[in-house]
Order: structure tokens, then C-alpha cells, then sequence
């Protein structure tokens, strides 16, 4: 698929904002390009300090919350935190849990089976937990949409405290006006209510138990330094939950990347030495790509409550135990992944509906737990909005992944009487849905799209265009205390035109990665760049411009030269250091 590059560019003085934030001309570009753009923010982001966290009494109901969790702790009341089933899920579930318990709270957590119980709260286990004594739910991750849930709860006699990070659901009428529904629980926090005026609006689930947990130990006169141990949990639900990297998100992402470099938590540590990372500084891939997907993994094919466990997990044989069980989990995952995506994906080619600027799949046999990762690996592929739908317990249910172009949630909400169940945000969502109404979703999505050619067309934009002989160690340096890097705050990206190429190598075990030695203009020296899984794109464009020739310009490229886009990365090989470029698009010049 053609990709169109765009190169950012700014009416800012940018020198003069990088002297007053005392920081390099190149990554006062590269903030100013991330709508940072003046000297208090700019400070505030590269300080990313918890003492710039916002005191957690600005959220609507977090007073009345707290004062109803003290009076329930000096009464002894059992208290329940009602978790979910993913990454960000578990991350909330641990932190209420282990917040409340340090404040003496009489406290247990319950974690709903996703093929069983679905998301959310689930009327039955509320009627189960009011058996069984339980006088207050505290719901984490889940709980805005649960108005009928919410309902039933209040009926039996128990206190509900929902904290949320979900969207709203909404009543419009005919003028397009909006009501807002709230489950009518004892307090409802969520900074995306209307009412609420929380500073920051895009904290995930464990974002808002770390500032409920503050807010409760603030009352309590626990000291806070016990509150800020929770941060690199927080920090794990917020990046595997790909909210912004901006705000408080990143103050707790960056903070939390610190600690896990060297845990004090059992669980990770056993987690880390099973996924051969317990030496390394622990980065945003780390974290996105390795220990976030253990911890989904539980919860896509067996139980989330293993990967609570893990994280709570005092007993060394045990943690080790657990560590295990989810690393050969998500391997099951993995596997389990790939095949199903390859699936669809010939599907889809071989299908009338493979031009649809909206993909609606149905494929019974597809896991339930990783329909949504299929949905993201297929939306990569295509570049439009998809839905992947599966036979569930009663009806087919699914996961839905977005393009920054259309908005899911919203699109949604116009099919809602084709729909079952839904909820989520603008660029991921969850739903269920009658099978005699699957095709009529995919044609209405289709009908009402607005997406044109053009906005379909993946767009890379470049944040500054970088002569590779001004690349340096000190620029890395800077370029690196951007991190972490995510939604909101991608890595930097630097491109360069003409750059004439000395020599190609294919290397790897399964040749799939391209080793390219450019040369830097005018200096007479060469600098390494490395291309991942895009060799067969790369012989592909060499064939298009030469011909039968092609595979002579690969192994001879004479007076061939590149445009490339690139990340700087220092290299170590053998105890030598040095500067190699990590190539992320390529074309001809």
C-alpha cells in the first residue's frame, strides 16, 4: 500500500523556544510538533516529576468515594474490587486491592471470566457477592455502561462506587443533542463526565485507581511514599492500554519504567527473568510487546485473577510458578494469533467486500479473547476501520480497532439498534450482536462511512529533516529523554533525500532483514542502516525500477540512492559502540 510521506513544519521560532527550555533546537522541533509549545510545558514534559501529579480531589466524586471506603474500613465491611480482564484491568484491580489493604480494609477482588461473564459487571455475580456478604463493590476499568447492573446492586442494598475511564454512553435525539447516562451509583468516577473537572481527561483504569489510592491514603495519613510504589503498576496498565503518553500519563509511564528497571515486586521479577529481560533497562517495547501480553494472556485463554495473583505474589516457588504459566500462555496466544490473522486476511482477499472502507469479519472459529488482537493486526494491514466478530456464549460478539481518521465509538453509536452490547472508545471497541445482524452492520457502517481514498492512505509524518552527518551521540542522548515513546508522544522521526547507497546485505536466519551502507556526503565515511521484516517490499521496488536487472542492483548497487525515514540508534556490538540508523520507510529517489 502506498504511504504518503508528510514533513511537519512549524511558524514557530524554534531557537528561541529551545534556549528559554534549555533544551536542543532539534527536540524543541520535535515537541512543537507534539503541540508542546511553550517553555512551562515543554519543562513539564521533559521533567515528568510525580510532583507535577494533580491532586486527586479535583475528580467529581472522589471525596464522596473515599469517605464512603474510611467509614466502610472502621466498620469492617467487606469491600469487593470488581476488576476486568486485561492488562489495564489487572494493573487497577492490583492497586485498589493492595491500596485498600495497607489501609486495614476488610477487602477481597474478584476478576469476571471474559468467555462466562463478558465485561463488566454481570448481574448474577452481583447477586453471588450480596450472598456471600459483601456490603461495598468498587469496580475498576469497567462499570459506566452498567446502568441495569448498577440498578440491580442498589436494589440488593449494596454501596456501588464505579471508577472508570470508559466513554460515556448517550441518548440523542432527533437535533443531535445528547444525554448522558450515568449508572446511579453512590459515586461515579470518570474525568471524561462532563461535570468533572479533573485537569487531565485521559488517565486509563489504572491511571484512576493510582489517583482513588492517593486520594485514600492522603485521608488516611499514610505516608506517600507508599502510594508512589504503586506508579510502575500504574505504569503498565497506562502503556498497554495505549492512552496518550502526554500529562500525568506519561509522568506515571516514564516513572514506572524506572522502577521496573529494578523491581522490588516478586511477580515481575520472576516474569522478567522468564522473558530474559531482568537485566535490561526496561523501555516502552518491553513493557507493550513482552510483559503486557503475559499478563493479557491469562485472561484471553484461562484466568486474569493468575496474573493478579503473580503481581501480589509473596512466595518465591509460587511467583516462579505463575511467571511460567503466563509466558507459556501467551505463547499459546502467539501462535494461536498468527494463524488466525493470516486466515482472515485471505479471507478478506478472496471476499466481495475486500474495497469495504469499514471491514466487518465473521469468523466463528476464531478465539473470543483474541478477536481484538486480530482486529489491530488486520487493521494494520488494510488501513481501514475493522471488526472482528466470533461465535460467543449466546450471541457473536468481537472487538473492533480504529484509523485516527474515524472515530469507532461514535460510528457505532449509530448502529446501536443492530447492536446488542457496546462500549469503548474512539479508536478500539467491544460489542455483541445478533448473527442475522452482522451483515446488516457491515453494510450500514459502509453506507454512512465518510473515509475518502485519501484517508485511507497510511500517512508517516516527519518530524525534521536530518543530513546524516549531523547525527551525533549527543543528539541520540537528547532524542532519548523523550522516551517513553507511545500514542501521543511517537518516536522522533528524522528523514534524508538522496542518500547514496555503498553496499545491501540480506541478513538473518530467515533473510528478513536489509543492512544498507549509506554514505554520508562530503565527509567521506559510511554509517550502517537496518531495515526489519520488509525485504521482500524492498526486492519488490528494486524490480519495478530495474527490471529483470533488479537483483544486480542488489548485490551491486552502483549509483543507486535512497530517501530514507529513520530513527538514530547507538549500536553495541562486541564492546564497540556506534551510530546505525534504524530505517523505517525507504523509496528510490
Amino acid at each position: 500500500m502506498e504511504k504518503k510521506w508528510l514533513l511537519r513544519n512549524t511558524s514557530k521560532d524554534v531557537i528561541s523556544l529551545a534556549n528559554k527550555s534549555g533544551v536542543s533546537p532539534v527536540v524543541a522541533k520535535i515537541l512543537i510538533n507534539r503541540k508542546f509549545d511553550n517553555e512551562i510545558d515543554i519543562r513539564k514534559f521533559m521533567r515528568a516529576s510525580i510532583d507535577d501529579l494533580y491532586d486527586p480531589f479535583l475528580m467529581k466524586d472522589m471525596e464522596k468515594a473515599i469517605d464512603i471506603i474510611k467509614l466502610a474500613i472502621e466498620n469492617k465491611e467487606k469491600i469487593v474490587v470488581y476488576g476486568d480482564y486485561d492488562a489495564d484491568g489487572v494493573t487497577s484491580t492490583v492497586i485498589m486491592y493492595k491500596g485498600l489493604k495497607r489501609s486495614g480494609a476488610n477487602v477481597e477482588y474478584y476478576v469476571p471470566d471474559r468467555e462466562h461473564e463478558g465485561y463488566g459487571i454481570n448481574s448474577d455475580r452481583i447477586r453471588k457477592l450480596n450472598d456471600e456478604g459483601f456490603k461495598i463493590v468498587l469496580t475498576c476499568d469497567n462499570g459506566i455502561a452498567a446502568i441495569e447492573q448498577v440498578k440491580l446492586a442498589k436494589e440488593l442494598g449494596l454501596i456501588v462506587i464505579i471508577t472508570d475511564h470508559h466513554e460515556l454512553q448517550f441518548d440523542e435525539n432527533e437535533s443531535g443533542e445528547r444525554t448522558f447516562k450515568l449508572p446511579l451509583a453512590d459515586a461515579v468516577i470518570n474525568p471524561k463526565q462532563k461535570e468533572c473537572n479533573y485537569p487531565f481527561k485521559n488517565l486509563c483504569g489504572a491511571g484512576i485507581a493510582f489517583k482513588f489510592v492517593q486520594a485514600l491514603f492522603i485521608k488516611s495519613g499514610i505516608d506517600m511514599k507508599f502510594v508512589n510504589e504503586f506508579i510502575e503498576i500504574a505504569g503498565i496498565g497506562t502503556i498497554c492500554d495505549v492512552v496518550d503518553l502526554v500529562d500525568e500519563n506519561r509522568i506515571i509511564a516514564k516513572n514506572a519504567l524506572d522502577m521496573l528497571t529494578n523491581t522490588k515486586n516478586l511477580g515481575l521479577r520472576c516474569l522478567k527473568e522468564m522473558l530474559s529481560i531482568n537485566d535490561k533497562e526496561i523501555k516502552c517495547y518491553h513493557v507493550g510487546f513482552q510483559i503486557g501480553p503475559c499478563i493479557n494472556a491469562t485472561g484471553r485463554l484461562e484466568s486474569a485473577s493468575i496474573s493478579v495473583e503473580l503481581l501480589l505474589c509473596e512466595e518465591e516457588n509460587r511467583a516462579k510458578e505463575l511467571a511460567k504459566t503466563l509466558f507459556d500462555l501467551n505463547k499459546k496466544r502467539q501462535e494461536m494469533t498468527t494463524e488466525n490473522v493470516e486466515e482472515v486476511i485471505e479471507l478478506i482477499h478472496n471476499s466481495t467486500f475486500k474495497n469495504d472502507k469499514v471491514l466487518v469479519i465473521y469468523k466463528d472459529t476464531i478465539h473470543e479473547s483474541i478477536a481484538g488482537i486480530v482486529a489491530g493486526r488486520v487493521r494494520e494491514t488494510f488501513n481501514v476501520p475493522t471488526i472482528i466478530l466470533t461465535k460467543g456464549k449466546e450471541t457473536p460478539k468481537g472487538s473492533a480497532r480504529s484509523i485516527k481518521e474515524y472515530n469507532l465509538f461514535e460510528e457505532l453509536i449509530k448502529c446501536k439498534e443492530l447492536l446488542e452490547k457496546f462500549g469503548g472508545h474512539p479508536m478500539a471497541a467491544g460489542l455483541s450482536i445478533k448473527e442475522e445482524n452482522i451483515e446488516k452492520l457491515r453494510q450500514k457502517l459502509n453506507l454512512i462511512c465518510t473515509l475518502t481514498d485519501e484517508d485511507i492512505k497510511p500517512k508517516i509524518r516527519i518530524d525534521q529533516r536530518m543530513p546524516l552527518g549531523k547525527i551525533s551521540y549527543e543528539m541520540i542522548n537528547e532524542l532519548e529523554q523523550l522516551e517513553p515513546f507511545g500514542k501521543g508522544n511517537s518516536s522522533p522521526l528524522l528523514a534524508e533525500k538522496n542518500i547514496p547507497i555503498l553496499k545491501i546485505d540480506i541478513l538473518g536466519k530467515t533473510a528478513n532483514t536489509i543492512k544498507i551502507k549509506c554514505v554520508i556526503p562530503g565527509l567521506n565515511k559510511t554509517i550502517d542502516g537496518i531495515c526489519f521484516n520488509r525485504v521482500d517490499e524492498f526486492i519488490e521496488m528494486l524490480k519495478e525500477k530495474y527490471g529483470e536487472e533488479h537483483m544486480n542492483y542488489l548485490t551491486n548497487p552502483r549509483g543507486m540512492k535512497l530517501d530514507l525515514i529513520y530513527s538514530p540508534q547507538i549500536n553495541e556490538y562486541n564492546g564497540r559502540k556506534s551510530i546505525q540508523l534504524k530505517i523505517l520507510e525507504f523509496k528510490l529517489s
